[in-house]
């Protein structure tokens, strides 16, 4: 399939060479093509473990475990995954697995308790981990067989034919950390550091000598768990000498606004900034994860390097599909050519997404830090948040596709994740419907996989004050439950049985969206944008729709958004002559079926000149019309 779609490219090199970039990005960079079996859509779906099957009502601002509830590693059933997959999931995101810092006391387990003075929330960070070789006990029925119960959730999961993604945070890591079931031979971080200086090479930290840590000052009336009484809770915590926090804050006592629960790994980068390890030869940016991994073997590289890639194989091995890196950028790239090479070498599948956020970044974290996907924030989400808001204009999409059309394929898209805003809250867009022509535009737009937040299937708004974390987000810090997914698991029947009208219409949407896309021929072929086109040769056309097509050798696409939620509108479609001539249509009439609704057809009449169909869009309508 893939030669055919180059070939059929190369006819029309002239006109749609942004296409031709993008397939051999696909061919030459993605680890993905690597392997024999050709690349599919993929879909995303981040859940926040301990609140999926939470049906606990109460939602008390800093409530206990006990108070406010907690969700288990067993919520997620046989028919709880068969459901996610069935919405049209390929890959399951478990966020909050590692054992991380909580304030629920499991010293009958072994566990030591953690301080609130260093912990955000009651539940506490997913990304202040604590014992890298360990689950989260809040998510055991019984914390004395925590990874066990886990390790049936790989296996449930992979039953139900989804793949697992954990995060792995290789830029900082509790305050106080320490693994007390690691594996033999396996030292902790910061084991064997000499604390007496700044920085060494094979220490894992960054240390202030002689200075104790001091926590950090209250402001704005905040107070940790809310006002609570707990033993530990006396504003001080025992580390001297203090350790660099993990944001890079290298005060002894770091702002309110720093991350102060975390410590900053050191990768074998000086305080100023140079790097006692290898890097990559020139050339290395077109060659693939054996080349890396060969690299490496007779290359002396720093203990924090070695720490991690551990942990990323203890996890694969034990069926963890995939990782979720937190923060990547802050993380030497040569590092991530190390590590990811190592798990490729395990398994070539394997999916390895990177939260970047610097667009100067992106080519060298993907083809020298071999990373499968990055986050395609600052340029597609938050362009269409813009348009979502009412303020932004359509016309603002096509300069992202051509920018990243030799990456394309490893932009992952998203409307929510668990750092972003809610569509339905009031500070995002006040209405979930209004992600309908957006959620299209990053689900079909690219080859990239599709990545959606539990709960936005069902237009939650995130408005639950639960304590640390604010509303509008559905808290990460906090125990409590997500309204909108209460509903629909249903006393863990897992059927929409309380779910409103809107959030089940709105459900159905998700799922006729999502399950086209990993069916799809065209959505991992050729694309060509129809918006400046239109725009300037179309009348009733205009900065509220956005239009593109996608094809391949057996499909062809003709992609229509309308983003106004208070108007519909008619236009004639036009496709130029260069299109045409690339699906090789004859003058005539073609039949357009949408493939969301089945409900709504058109006419494509195709001239020697080129082609329109009268199309008639309603507000918040999209269409994806096939050629018949």
């Amino acid at each position: 399939m893939f030669k055919q779609g180059i070939a059929s490219i190369a006819m029309i090199l002239l006109v749609l060479i942004s296409c031709d970039s993008k397939k051999k990005d696909i061919l030459k960079e993605s680890n993905k093509a690597e392997t024999a079996t050709a690349p599919k859509k993929e879909v995303v779906y981040q859940v926040f473990t301990r609140l999926f099957g939470n049906t606990n009502e109460t939602n008390k601002p800093w409530g206990t475990i006990e108070e406010n509830g907690v969700g288990k590693f067993n919520d997620f059933t046989d028919k709880a995954l068969s459901k996610i997959k069935d919405l049209g999931v390929t890959h399951i995101w478990y966020t909050g697995v590692p054992h991380h810092d909580v304030i629920t006391d499991y010293t009958a387990y072994g566990i030591s308790n953690d301080d609130p003075d260093v912990v955000k929330g009651r539940a506490g960070s997913p990304y202040a981990v604590k014992d890298y070789y360990n689950v989260n006990p809040d998510l055991a029925e019984n914390p004395a067989e925590r990874l066990q119960e886990f390790e049936a959730l790989i296996a449930r999961s992979h039953k139900a034919g989804l793949k697992v993604i954990i995060d792995i945070v290789p830029n900082h890591v509790a305050r106080n950390y320490k693994s007390i079931t690691k594996p033999e031979g396996v030292t902790d971080f910061g084991e064997t550091d000499d604390k007496t200086v700044v920085y060494n090479v094979n220490n894992n930290f960054y240390y202030n000598p002689g200075e104790p840590f001091v926590v950090p000052e209250r402001r704005n009336g905040y107070v940790p768990l809310g006002g609570s009484e707990h033993e530990l809770l006396d504003g001080k915590f025992d580390e001297n000498p203090s350790k660099w926090t993990g944001n890079g804050s290298r005060l002894p006592q770091p702002d309110p606004n720093d991350w102060y629960e975390t410590v900053k790994i050191n990768y074998g980068v000086t305080p100023e900034g140079h790097h006692d390890f290898d890097s990559l030869p020139d050339g290395f940016d077109t060659k693939n994860y054996k080349a890396h991994f060969e690299f490496w073997q007779d290359k002396t590289v720093p203990d924090s390097w070695v720490k991690f890639k551990e942990i990323a194989l203890y996890w694969t091995a034990k069926g963890v599909d995939g990782f979720r890196y937190d923060m990547a950028e802050m993380v030497p790239v040569e590092f991530w050519s190390y590590m990811n090479s190592a798990i490729k070498m395990k398994n070539p599948e394997a999916f390895l997404l990177a939260e970047v956020y610097n667009p100067s970044l992106y080519r060298d974290y993907i083809r020298k830090g071999k990373m499968d996907y990055l986050y395609d924030k600052v340029q597609l989400y938050d362009t269409l948040k813009h348009v979502m808001q009412g303020w932004g204009k359509t016309d603002d999409i096509v300069p992202i596709q051509r920018d990243l059309s030799d990456i394309e394929h490893h932009m992952l898209h998203f409307l929510e994740n668990h750092d972003e805003q809610r569509i339905a809250s009031p500070e995002f867009a006040g209405n979930a419907f209004k992600a309908k022509p957006a959620m299209v535009v990053s689900a079909t737009i690219s080859t990239s996989p599709t990545l959606i937040y539990f709960g936005q299937e069902f237009g939650e708004p995130g408005a639950e004050d639960l304590g640390f974390g604010d509303p509008s987000r559905t808290s990460i810090f906090d125990y409590g439950s997500v309204p909108t997914l209460r509903r629909w698991v249903n006393n863990k029947q897992f059927d929409g049985g309380q779910s409103t009208p809107e959030e089940l219409e709105l459900y159905d949407f998700y799922k006729r969206l999502l399950n086209f896309t990993i069916s799809s021929e065209a959505l991992m072929g050729n694309y060509q944008d129809l918006h400046d086109y239109n725009t300037h040769n179309t009348g009733d056309y205009g900065l509220k729709q956005f239009s593109y097509a996608r094809w391949s050798d057996n499909e062809k696409l003709i992609i229509v958004n309308n983003f106004d939620a208070d108007y519909g509108t008619e236009f004639y479609l036009k496709l130029p002559k260069e299109l045409v001539d690339a699906w090789q249509l004859k003058p005539g009439e073609y039949l357009l079926e949408d493939q969301l609704y089945k409900s709504y057809q058109t006419v494509l009449q195709v001239s020697e000149n080129g082609a329109e169909a009268k199309i008639a869009v309603k507000p918040l309508q999209s269409f994806i019309f096939k050629l018949q």
